[in-house]
């Protein structure tokens, strides 16, 4: 099977501070999108930013100008917008993106699967509040993007499933080399993959100087990857130079094409996942299930 490319350009922690080159402002976060998608992605994993700070924000508003400035130049890239509870708790803010409509919706919303204690910061994500978000994806026709950082999530996402709370086809990105979490060593990530529900879909991830170890192993035993500065501001293991988003996804084209392997074009992952076809048509289809 053809590679997933997961774009990951921002995420909520790396500022203008730590690396010149991560993508703040809405016009930022466009270019960078625009310029991973000239050179292959199937997807991309939006965070938006406060444009007064650069803050974190779930504002819908701000979200609808990233996804309709994508979607102006770029009609059926994938696009998941974060529906994260690291500096927002409250159900009604973390879902606001998902009210966006029409040529402005986004086809995946971010669902992690159990509150994260990051090095500094924990991400709170109670069970009623995981089950309100797949519930309001689930009647709005959005897909969630199932982020699990250890074997415990991958067992509450099958607890979900069981419950018919989430449907079948499954996208699963496995973060690993968190400080609490599963670590980036073959086995952990040999168990996790072992453990995905049925249908599934996966993509590897990896924190800071892990993401290229752990894209390399996913293009070596057939499975996606996710990319990107927010999970990895530097381009070498000796932290020497800071990484572009476009030397990011170079790279990772260079290591699927010695892997013989191909970048997943997004149509090809809507049609696994089961989701509408783009170009005007955006989200989960409605199977009446």
């Amino acid at each position: 099977m053809s590679c997933i490319v997961n774009f990951a350009p921002s995420g909520m922690i790396p500022t203008k501070e730590m690396t010149p080159h991560v993508p703040v402002s809405v016009g930022e976060i466009v270019e960078d999108v625009l310029e991973a998608a000239d050179v292959g992605i199937t997807m991309v994993h939006l965070h938006a930013r406060n444009p007064g700070n650069g803050q974190p924000t779930s504002k819908a508003s701000v979200y609808a100008e990233i996804i309709g400035g994508v979607r102006k130049y770029n009609k059926d890239l994938v696009i998941c917008v974060s529906l994260s509870g690291r500096t927002i708790n409250e159900f009604e803010r973390r879902a606001e993106p998902l009210t966006l409509d029409g040529d402005l919706k986004p086809d995946m919303g971010s669902l992690t699967l159990s509150s994260v204690n990051f090095n500094r910061q924990a991400s709170i994500n109670p069970p009623d509040t995981i089950r309100a978000l797949v519930c309001e994806m689930n009647a709005r026709n959005i897909m969630p993007e199932l982020e699990a950082f250890d074997v415990g999530m991958i067992n509450y996402a099958k607890y979900l499933w069981k419950k018919e709370l989430l449907k079948p086809p499954h996208y699963f990105n496995l973060i690993l080399g968190n400080i609490a979490c599963a670590q980036s060593d073959l086995l952990h990530a040999g168990i996790m993959i072992r453990d995905l529900p049925p249908d599934s879909f996966w993509s590897l991830g990896g924190i800071g100087g892990f993401q290229l170890a752990m894209n390399s192993v996913a293009i070596a035993i057939g499975g996606g990857v996710r990319v990107g500065l927010e999970d990895n501001i530097w381009f070498d293991s000796a932290r020497k130079k800071l990484a572009k988003n476009s030397e990011l996804v170079r790279r990772i084209h260079r290591i699927i094409e010695t892997n013989e392997r191909e970048v997943m074009k997004p149509e090809e992952l809507r049609r696994l996942l089961k989701m509408e076809s783009g170009h005007g048509s955006y989200g989960r289809m409605n199977r009446g299930d």
